[in-house]
């Protein structure tokens, strides 16, 4: 009997129409597009604007679109899991409203918080309920609305960032296409180098948090540049390893999308030319949990089946992890 395999079968996206330029930037703090430019490699990013706007509304597109493009009826989707660290809420999650949206009434659904992480494990995640034989069609969302947690005074973090969601579908397949071997890794190290500090329950929302700025993004950039260059491609090549395979045998790398110059380091370190690295920021920012399904959204018509395609990022926590695959389908 073949070994079943979750495979990537339908990958589609939402980003907002909101575009923040560089050159936008420049008027709301002591910046420049060159400095931006050359220290990020993002030009623009989009921004979800409106009145009680929230993750699940990019979520809601990005799976509607998805379900129409593999035209599948919303009550065949037997789960949902939506990657990110941005949900509208702490509760209900935003996986229950996106099912809820997209009548996907037969589906369980749940957040997962793995920060840039995150689409990785949901995928391996999504990959071992199809595995297990009792699942055939489960949806995977990476969606995040950055700019909610951005504090656009500082002049350090408010140019990283973008809003976005992408969806992928996997099902099963046994004829050796599909998820091929995934390696998930953490990593608690990581825990005062990239933190939302307050809004937890360590530090509840009040007066004093607001006013200390404790609900926005913070990390150290020039310790997280390091630990993420070289855990993103140390967990590449040892999934590459593992499977019997080297740099060279990878069609296209889908790197999480923090920084350009994070993005070059680690294809240099795997000996990866740039042509055969998919790379996006320039247009989105980092979308934490999007960035990935956003580039193979954007790869898709690329890629053809039996391509090899390897993923890493690495997040807060620290998180970090490599999914191999072998492309399931031609472009269509």
């Amino acid at each position: 009997m073949s070994k079943i395999l979750a495979s990537i079968t339908g990958v589609a996206a939402y980003t907002p129409s909101y575009v923040l330029t560089n050159q936008e930037l420049e008027k709301m703090v002591e910046t420049s597009d060159e400095w931006i430019t050359t220290r990020t490699g993002i030009k623009e990013r989009r921004i979800l604007k409106g009145e009680g706007q929230g993750t699940s509304v990019m979520g809601t597109h990005a799976v509607k679109n998805l379900l129409e493009k593999t035209n599948t009826d919303p009550g065949d989707i037997e789960a949902i899991i939506c990657a990110t660290i941005t949900p509208d809420m702490m509760f209900p999650n935003a996986a229950n409203l996106i099912a809820y949206n997209v009548g996907a009434r037969n589906a369980f659904s749940f957040d997962l918080l793995a920060a840039c992480t995150g689409f990785i494990y949901a995928l391996e995640t999504a990959s071992n309920f199809i595995r297990s034989g009792k699942y055939k069609k489960v949806v995977v969302v990476g969606a995040d609305k950055m700019s909610s947690l951005t504090n656009y005074r500082d002049r350090n973090s408010c140019i990283l960032f973008g809003d976005a969601a992408a969806a992928v579908m996997v099902e099963p397949t046994d004829d050796g296409h599909g998820l091929v071997d995934c390696i998930l890794k953490s990593d608690g190290e990581g825990k005062d180098l990239i933190y939302l500090k307050a809004g937890g329950s360590a530090y509840p929302a009040s007066y004093e948090t607001v006013e200390m700025g404790l609900h926005y993004f913070y990390q150290d950039g020039k310790s997280v540049f390091k630990s993420a260059v070289k855990n993103m491609a140390d967990v590449t090549v040892d999934i590459l390893k593992r499977n019997g395979m080297a740099p060279e045998d990878v069609d296209l790398m889908v790197p999480h999308q923090a920084n350009r110059r994070i993005i070059e380091a680690v294809a240099s370190r795997l000996e990866i030319s740039m042509d055969k690295v998919a790379v996006n920021i320039d247009r989105y920012g980092n979308t934490t949990a999007a960035t990935i399904p956003l580039c193979l959204w954007e790869w898709e018509d690329k890629l053809k089946r039996g391509d090899v395609v390897a993923l890493t990022a690495f997040g807060a926590g620290f998180t970090w992890g490599s999914a191999l695959l072998r492309w399931a389908y031609d472009p269509k």
